[in-house]
């Protein structure tokens, strides 16, 4: 069986909690060794080797500047590849595979460069739409590594049909076709989970509750929610926006709501546990995701399962999953006016809050996962 090498930027592999460690141990259900290795500046905590599971490690490659959490990551990896290699006196069972195109990305074409194994590239962000390119010169410079390093890997796994089209409309070689692979969301766990917070119950000031939970960064254009919020109000003052999530927007969106006057209709919680975010799901009368770039956007699916309507802009899965007029409403990125228009339609039409959609199971999924990355071995 395959043993996989896979570099990563996600220290929540570290949180005995979270999700990502949980989906990690399935995806070394599947194959012989999995070996993680996170690229961050966030852990206080250097660890040369974690047991996840029984054939699951997780290694953090630490340092307080980005350039040196690569230079560690590509070390560690070196270590890995070379203790596998003479272990099983061969230079072909390990596969590499990053999960984005361009930091982690470069450290995986070196070690595919140093030591000739299969290289995955995975895509989760649209680096490809304009305005991922305008946001920032860090991203520019992402662009320009996606562009050198995707027509020099074996395999390329994205999270949408939106990037799979995208890639092949900008011309990009490649050496295989793009496996479509989202992310995996446990739909049953959800559509299990017992309500525990009603939103209705917790906020009794509204009887209309849209929801939004969201890492709070530029991207997400939380400002567009903001400034429909202006024209829900005189609509109905008793509309509330619940904006569940942090990051370092944070005071700006504040200041926003209250320059906008309607920072008494908007309420911002941090981040909550997964059972809470679900029950919020299901006691909210809508899902809103205002983004202006997604690769995917699992809530979106999260809120699907839970069986609340969804509104959102024309990214990610727009138009894959979620299909305007038919299991939800989609506007253009930006559209305020479009936007507001769409949330009163659902204010309205109370038949189209009942609408969800049946998603893929587990099995499947981590079949399909382990089926993308023994391909590139044979």
């Amino acid at each position: 069986m395959t043993r996989v090498l896979m570099l990563s930027t996600d220290a929540n592999i570290f949180d005995e909690t979270s999700d990502v460690r949980e989906r990690m141990k399935w995806y070394g259900s599947v194959f012989e060794e999995l070996h993680i290795i996170v690229c961050t500046t966030k852990l206080k905590v250097k660890s040369e080797k974690l047991k996840v599971s029984e054939n699951v490690f997780a290694y953090s490659a630490l340092s307080a500047l980005r350039f040196l959490c690569l230079w560690e990551a590509y070390r560690i990896a070196k270590n890995i590849i070379q203790t596998i290699n003479y272990q099983l006196s061969t230079t072909n069972c390990v596969v590499i595979t990053t999960q984005d195109p361009f930091e982690v990305g470069l450290v995986g074409y070196a070690l595919k460069r140093r030591f000739g194994v299969p290289l995955q590239l995975q895509v989760h962000t649209d680096f490809l739409s304009p305005y991922f390119w305008r946001e920032s010169l860090k991203n520019k410079i992402r662009v320009l590594l996606a562009r050198f390093l995707i027509p020099r890997a074996d395999g390329i796994r994205v999270v949408s049909e939106r990037i799979k089209n995208q890639l092949k409309t900008k011309n990009y070689k490649l050496k295989t076709d793009p496996v479509v692979l989202p992310i995996f969301v446990d739909i049953e766990q959800i559509r299990a989970t017992i309500i525990t917070t009603d939103l209705h119950e917790k906020y009794l000031q509204f009887d209309f509750i849209i929801l939004m939970a969201s890492r709070l960064t530029r991207e997400k254009n939380i400002p567009m929610a903001l400034s429909a919020m202006m024209s829900l109000i005189r609509a109905n003052r008793r509309t509330g926006l619940i904006v569940v999530g942090n990051g370092p927007e944070k005071e700006k969106l504040k200041v926003k709501s209250e320059k906008l006057r309607v920072d008494s209709n908007v309420i911002f919680e941090p981040a909550v546990g997964f059972e809470t975010l679900v029950s919020y799901y299901k006691t909210a009368d809508v899902f809103l995701l205002t983004s202006n770039y997604e690769g995917y956007g699992r809530t979106v699916i999260e809120a699907f399962a839970a069986g609340c309507p969804v509104v959102m802009t024309d990214v990610g899965i727009a138009g894959e999953i979620v299909v305007d007029q038919k299991n939800g409403l989609v506007v253009p990125v930006g559209d305020v006016l479009a936007l507001t228009q769409a949330l009163v339609i659902v204010y309205k039409d109370e038949a189209f809050r009942k609408t969800f959609i049946e998603l893929r199971d587990k099995a499947r999924y981590i079949k399909n996962y382990h089926d993308a990355v023994e391909k590139l071995i044979h």
